[in-house]
Formats: C-alpha cells, sequence, structure tokens
C-alpha cells in the first residue's frame, strides 16, 4: 500500500482520473460536504490509495503533520453485566466464575499507579451491575478525584448512563448531572456499535437502541460535556450501515452545534470487532484494507468531527502507524491495564509506554504532540529532545 501523504501532483491526477472519484476529489478540493452516495463509493472502491490521498488532505487542513497521544489509564471497576451481547469477551453474570468488582481502595490503588506514570486521563467503562447503587459511581468518580485532583475522568458510555436511569428511576439529565457533580468531566464513544436496527437486534438486542445512544449524547452535549463516538466494525454491518451511522452522528453534531450546545463531539474511533472469546468468533477477520479505508472514510465524511483516532488497542501498532497517512491524527495513549479489548483477542492487557508510542509516530513522519483529555497541548516533541529521550531510554515503566 502507497504512502498517500508522499505522492506527486502529476500521480496524483493520474490516480484520480483512474479510480473514478473525480467528483469527490473535487468537492474535497473546494471544502464541500460529502453526501451519502459519496460515502458509498468511498467505502465500494478498491483505490484505497486515492481514498486514503484524498483523507489526508483533509487531516494535514486541520492538524498539519501533529499527531496526539495522551498517557491515560483504562478503568473497568466491575465485568459483572446484565446484559449479553453476542460480540462481547469481557462480560460475567453475578456469581459467575471470573466475575469482579472493585472496591474503592482497589480503584484508588490504580489511580496511584498510573500517577506514577504520569498519566492525565482515566478512562471508565464497565458491565452493568444489576445489585450496585448508583452510590457506587459517585463515590469512585469523587475518590479518583480525591486521590488525583489534577487527573481528567472520561467515563460511562451511553448505554451505562441510559441504563442507570432506567434501573434507579431518573433521567437521563438527572444521572449526568450527579455524575458530574461527583467528577465526570467527559465520556467515551462506547457502545453505539452499527446504529442500524437490522444489526442491532442480531448482535445487542438488549441494548440501548441507536435513538437512545443518540440522545444521551445530546444531553451531554447540552450539559457541556465534551464526548467521543465510535463504530464497531467487521462483523455482520454492510457499507450502506457503515455510512448511515456516520451520517447521524454528523447530523447530531449539526444539531447541537445549531442549538448553542456547550459540548460536543470531539474524536472518532473505529472499533474493529474482536474474535475471540465471544459468540461471534465464526467470523471471518476484515483486513488492513478495510481497516485503513475505517479510518479514512469517516476522516471525510465527518467534516464537523475535530479528531479521528486510529485506535491501536485493535488494529495493532504499526496499522495504527500507518493510519496517521489515511486520516487519523491521533493514535491514542498508553492505556495501562486495558480489560475488555484484551478479553477479546487484542495484546492491549500491558499498554505502550511513552517512548514506543513517541518513536512510532515519529517514524511515521509526523510531529507527536502530548495532550491532556481536553486535547490542550501538553508538549511538542522537536527532532532533537525527541532522540534524545528515545537515546537515553527515557520511557515510563508499564504496569503489570
Amino acid at each position: 500500500m502507497s504512502n498517500p501523504a508522499l505522492l506527486n501532483h502529476h500521480l496524483i491526477l493520474t490516480m484520480v482520473r483512474q479510480s473514478g472519484l473525480e467528483d469527490i476529489y473535487q468537492k474535497v478540493m473546494d471544502h464541500e460536504r460529502l453526501s451519502f452516495d459519496d460515502g458509498m463509493r468511498l467505502y465500494e472502491t478498491r483505490d484505497l490509495t486515492t481514498v486514503g490521498y484524498l483523507a489526508n488532505i483533509v487531516r494535514e487542513r486541520l492538524h498539519g503533520d501533529r499527531s496526539f497521544f495522551v498517557r491515560n489509564r483504562q478503568l473497568n471497576p466491575t465485568n459483572i453485566c446484565e446484559y449479553s451481547c453476542m460480540f462481547c469477551s469481557f462480560y460475567r453474570r453475578e456469581g459467575e466464575e471470573g466475575g469482579y468488582t472493585m472496591t474503592m481502595e482497589e480503584i484508588a490503588k490504580r489511580v496511584q499507579d498510573g500517577m506514577k506514570n504520569g498519566i492525565q486521563e482515566i478512562h471508565i467503562t464497565s458491565g452493568l451491575h444489576p445489585t450496585l447503587p448508583f452510590s457506587y459511581y459517585t463515590d469512585m468518580l469523587r475518590t479518583i478525584k480525591e486521590t488525583a485532583p489534577h487527573i481528567h475522568i472520561k467515563g460511562f458510555t451511553a448505554v451505562e448512563i441510559e441504563y442507570y436511569a432506567h434501573h434507579y428511576t431518573m433521567t437521563i439529565r438527572e444521572v449526568l448531572s450527579q455524575l458530574m457533580a461527583a467528577g465526570l468531566e467527559a465520556m467515551p464513544g462506547g457502545g453505539a456499535e452499527i446504529f442500524a436496527d437490522r444489526v442491532r437486534k442480531k448482535i445487542c438486542d438488549e441494548k440501548s437502541t441507536a435513538e437512545g445512544w443518540l440522545a444521551v449524547h445530546a444531553m451531554a452535549h447540552e450539559l457541556g460535556l465534551l464526548t467521543n463516538a465510535t463504530m464497531l466494525y467487521g462483523h455482520i454491518e454492510r457499507y450502506e450501515e457503515r455510512v448511515d451511522h456516520l451520517m447521524k452522528l454528523r447530523n447530531l453534531q449539526d444539531a447541537g452545534k445549531a442549538k448553542g450546545a456547550k459540548g460536543s463531539f470531539n474524536t472518532f474511533i473505529p472499533l474493529k470487532y474482536q474474535h475471540e472469546n465471544n459468540r461471534l468468533k465464526n467470523l471471518p477477520e476484515v483486513s488492513a484494507f478495510e481497516d485503513l479505508k475505517m479510518i479514512a472514510v469517516p476522516r471525510l465524511l465527518l467534516d464537523n468531527f475535530p479528531t479521528i483516532k486510529a485506535y491501536w488497542v485493535v488494529i495493532g501498532k504499526r496499522l495504527a502507524q500507518m493510519a496517521l497517512s489515511y486520516g487519523a491524527n491521533e493514535i491514542e495513549g498508553t492505556i495501562l491495564e486495558e480489560r475488555i479489548m484484551s478479553m477479546a483477542g487484542t495484546d492491549s492487557a500491558h499498554g505502550m509506554t511513552e517512548r514506543e508510542l513517541i518513536k512510532l509516530i515519529k517514524d511515521a513522519g509526523r510531529k507527536p504532540v502530548e495532550r491532556d483529555a481536553l486535547y490542550h497541548v501538553l508538549k511538542t516533541y522537536e527532532d532533537g529532545e525527541l532522540d534524545q529521550l528515545i537515546d537515553k531510554n527515557l520511557s515510563l515503566p508499564v504496569l503489570n
């Protein structure tokens, strides 16, 4: 696969003509919004280099050669879950072997360990535990803030928020408001899966509907939270369902801005379906070709999203590195002790070091930029100090 960032002008024009995507190329050059049909053509074409080149234009228009990462830690407080999604390898029923629920002391210890690694962000997702009180979650947030006041908390998927509202007889606004009062500052994008009813009925029928997921994020934006959005791909979805998913996200972002919402979507994260230890394990794995297209096409369609993330946890470090030339401007972070994807077969359980992340970005020809959880720039690594960091191996340790 060619690196679309390195093509010369003559080759570009020839390539675009041969691809049959001249009209989409012109729209990109003219800063025009792409349509549903444009999205379908981008997914259906076999010309990945042209699609990647177009996505890279938008990526560099927004971010130049900067590529972001964050020092963060995953926190999965419990894997006890009332739901049983077909693709999930993480959940356990209450009383089942392998199930766990962390105490406040265990949560504080994990935050303290993360502080030794210089983390800026805690990312919380967990199972839908049927017998915990709501105070468990607010106490958890307060415990984190008391342990490390500077650490930014991003937590609770829309599925979790909607579950709490139903389970504890609260409104979505009340749930979010109480969590925010306890320390919540942003939301991840998990639980979106694919918005198409056809797919949801087959793989996650118990889970929040597409309308429910979107409504939670709309309320979060109204209350001033920055949130992420995801798409689970590589299972039984079709191209038209991918495009529909992206259009719904784009429309919600437009609607929030039109209403003057204080918050918004910041990042889109394609999540590749992981096959191990779940009931969809016999499905074939999608190709690296599709993985890169799942970076490039969203970068072109989601013109109102600042960031497209190459989530190395699910596509691997090398492909995430390549994705920085196919539309992605972020490569996630150090992670530290991720459980949900690692239980489905990824190698993410022990994270990456700061040194690995920086070198990976540099070797892709990009400039590493460390951010905080609100995308404020903390440090830009210039070549001299970057080489010094790598030579001296001044990396932070990875937790066991």
